[in-house]
């Protein structure tokens, strides 16, 4: 069933045949007259799909060639107003929760990475450069926690509009007694929104601002860990890569060692596509006097929510994708100076000496290991003394001469694995931390995704019941 502009407009005149009579404003030949009308108009329009109309002055024509002019009186108290500015609500919400869907999928798949590599150790870069050894996995949920952000603010969103124009008439209300709360029910909203000139004027167009921002905040991060994915193309043995083959990687026509990763390429771009998308609905709304349709196109704003999604299910495939090489990027650490800052730390920690200074130390230790061209794992311990030495001679004379630590604890904390496990601080790295956030991420993530749920079991639900409702008039 295609939920478009056509089916709202149908589901909304069924309301106020079941409201309408209800309240004794339609007599019964009446209501089961327009009833008889909006049936027909369905069941041809599954026929003939050029009388899927996107606007009630369309749509009313039909009704009356099935019916006569007495209907028309299902349109008091309405205006094509409130009846399109409750079809695009009742649109948006409906794409919003296809967004929620397409996150959820990929929360999931994060997590189930996060698991998967809870014992992988990789170097995490700053400002490009690499800074620390990390797990795989807290550098994975590093990147849910945002996500789930996300989620939660698309959960709020769709509540916050969650609640149905109908009766708002053009911008005042109207002298014609509808009950709002019965055609709220009616098309599963939560309740009617409360000021007639917001309904129409500018519910329908903060609904798409909101969706957008959000959508384009689910795409910067899409987009930065692709990118940081990315980074290791640049090197001749990276540790993370794409399976080669199928639409992940493709060969270049000149050069035969490469194997470009097109997927990553498309999903980086399906990104930017979505943060540009909300750049344009942000656009179209600025700078105009209420109430104007530039920024309530359906059109455009689905357009911008079908590009989220599409961008979700490209970045899934790229998840499914990636192939890591543990041994490879505990190599990659172990070439390069990331533990350093562990010796400033324990210096100042377990023997009292001021961080600065033991800063100063692992930073002589690092200058003169680059220009002999030798690794963490080689360091001569007697080359640590000396450097020690000569800096409390030079910064700290009042301090110990003698290297505080041992060789065992040089080497110790030198090991990346040994830095990972002795992080204390809440949300650090340690195993029990990163166990602590998977449980609970995932907690969270299916708390957001029973909201999503529910929300779309109301609506459902409502559509059948009025469905039924409405069948006892034909």
């Amino acid at each position: 069933m295609i939920r478009d502009e056509f089916f709202w407009i149908s589901q909304i005149n069924k309301a106020s045949v079941v409201s309408n009579f209800e309240e004794h404003l339609l007599d019964e030949a009446t209501a089961k007259l327009a009833a008889r009308g909006i049936d027909t108009v369905e069941k041809e329009a599954e026929v003939d799909a050029s009388k899927r109309v996107k606007k009630y002055i369309t749509y009313e024509p039909m009704v009356i060639a099935a019916t006569g002019p007495e209907v028309t009186i299902l349109h008091a108290g309405r205006s094509s107003q409130d009846i399109l500015s409750t079809a695009r609500v009742a649109i948006l919400r409906e794409q919003g929760m296809a967004i929620a869907d397409g996150l959820d999928t990929v929360i999931e798949k994060l997590l189930s990475l996060a698991e998967e590599h809870r014992d992988t150790l990789v170097p995490n870069y700053t400002n490009g450069v690499a800074a620390q050894p990390n797990s795989y996995a807290h550098y994975l949920l590093g990147f849910i926690a945002p996500m789930l952000r996300d989620r939660e603010r698309l959960n709020q969103c769709l509540a916050r509009y969650n609640e149905c124009p109908m009766g708002a008439t053009v911008l005042n209300g109207t002298g014609w007694p509808l009950n709002r709360d019965t055609m709220a029910r009616l098309l599963g909203f939560d309740r009617p929104r409360l000021n007639a000139f917001d309904c129409t004027c500018e519910t329908p167009v903060d609904f798409a601002l909101e969706i957008s921002a959000i959508a384009a905040s689910i795409g910067v991060h899409v987009g930065s860990m692709i990118n940081d994915i990315m980074v290791q193309y640049a090197q001749s043995r990276p540790w993370i890569i794409l399976q080669e083959g199928g639409e992940n990687t493709y060969v270049s026509s000149a050069m035969p060692q490469k194997r470009n990763p097109g997927l990553m390429n498309n999903c980086r771009g399906d990104a930017s596509d979505v943060v540009a998308e909300m750049a344009a609905v942000y656009t179209r709304v600025h700078n105009l006097v209420p109430g104007m349709v530039d920024g309530k196109s359906v059109a455009k704003n689905t357009r911008m929510t079908q590009n989220t999604v599409s961008m979700l299910q490209r970045f899934l495939k790229v998840l499914n994708a990636l192939r890591i090489n543990p041994e490879r990027a505990l190599e990659e650490l172990n070439s390069d100076w990331t533990a350093s800052q562990e010796i400033a730390d324990r210096l100042m920690l377990d023997h009292g000496l001021p961080f600065r200074i033991g800063h100063h130390v692992a930073s002589r230790m690092v200058s003169w290991a680059r220009a002999n061209n030798v690794l963490p794992k080689d360091f001569p311990y007697e080359q640590m003394q000396r450097l020690y030495k000569e800096e409390i001679l030079e910064e700290f004379p009042e301090g110990p001469q003698e290297l505080p630590m041992s060789e065992a604890e040089f080497l110790d904390a030198l090991d990346p694995r040994k830095i990972i496990a002795n992080r204390k601080t809440k949300g650090s790295a340690a195993p029990s931390e990163v166990e602590f956030m998977l449980n609970d991420f995932r907690a969270k993530l299916q708390s957001e995704r029973n909201k999503t749920d529910g929300l779309r079991k109301q609506v459902n639900e409502a559509i059948s019941g009025l469905q039924s409702v409405f069948a006892a008039y034909l």
